[in-house]
């Protein structure tokens, strides 16, 4: 099913500028226009560590009463290593790699892997434990976890943005860090959607960019503050900084 009206009548989005569109209202027209398949993809596409189903997850595989045929094999080793927000964040890039929708995997596939060169060159900075912060177990993952003793971690020539991913670890703002990391999947979505004419792709990637256009709109004088807090422990949460 394509989406000619509903996205042929939304505003248009510049990067760096104010939304001109609230999530709220967003939402509310997503829920009138899309069908029961797309509106559950959307719901993926939200998850965030939070998540209930994140909470569900891992009490059924920390319950030892059932049989858990899904559960991974890395769990029991990694559940007694992990702290409670690592354990989350695996969970959640897990959920989101497992979708059936390949534009929500691509997404959480490209956050899970700048999040990890991140974290992987900060740790390399403060001496920190990098296999143990890596988060996930998808290709970059491993390949940093394997190679975390060279110089590039083994990325430069298997990661076309690694030198841009690389280069936010040198930005000491984690205001600006942040804006560049959103500046970078602003771009990321209009590549990954540039064919996907009135598409589902096409309205999450509108989701995404409305998003976060609204949040950095929020840094007014009397908020800024409040919501930057926020903003770093969820980047903490995330990127395990």
């Amino acid at each position: 099913m394509g989406y000619e009206y509903l996205l042929s009548g939304l505003p248009e989005l510049v990067a760096g500028s104010p939304s001109p569109i609230t999530m709220e209202s967003l939402l509310t027209l997503f829920d009138e226009q899309l069908n029961k398949k797309d509106k559950q993809l959307l719901r993926e596409l939200c998850m965030s560590v939070d998540d209930q189903r994140i909470s569900e997850l891992i009490a059924r595989y920390d319950d030892e009463d059932i049989l858990n045929n899904d559960k991974p094999e890395w769990w029991d080793e990694l559940r007694q290593k992990l702290s409670e927000a690592d354990i989350r964040a695996t969970l959640l890039y897990e959920m989101g790699l497992k979708s059936k929708n390949s534009f929500i995997r691509d997404w959480y596939a490209f956050n899970q892997d700048m999040n990890n060169v991140l974290v992987a060159s900060i740790c390399r900075k403060h001496n920190f434990d990098i296999q143990k912060m890596i988060v996930g177990h998808n290709a970059i993952a491993t390949t940093i976890r394997e190679n975390y003793k060279k110089k590039d971690f083994g990325l430069s020539e298997v990661m076309d943005n690694y030198n841009v991913i690389l280069s936010l670890a040198e930005i000491s703002d984690l205001m600006v860090r942040e804006k560049q990391m959103d500046a970078l999947r602003f771009e990321w979505l209009e590549g990954r959607t540039e064919f996907d004419i009135f598409s589902v792709e096409q309205v999450f990637a509108y989701y995404l960019k409305v998003n976060m256009l609204n949040r950095w709109s929020l840094l007014t004088v009397e908020q800024g503050e409040q919501v930057f807090r926020s903003m770093v422990a969820d980047m903490k949460k995330g990127v395990q900084l």
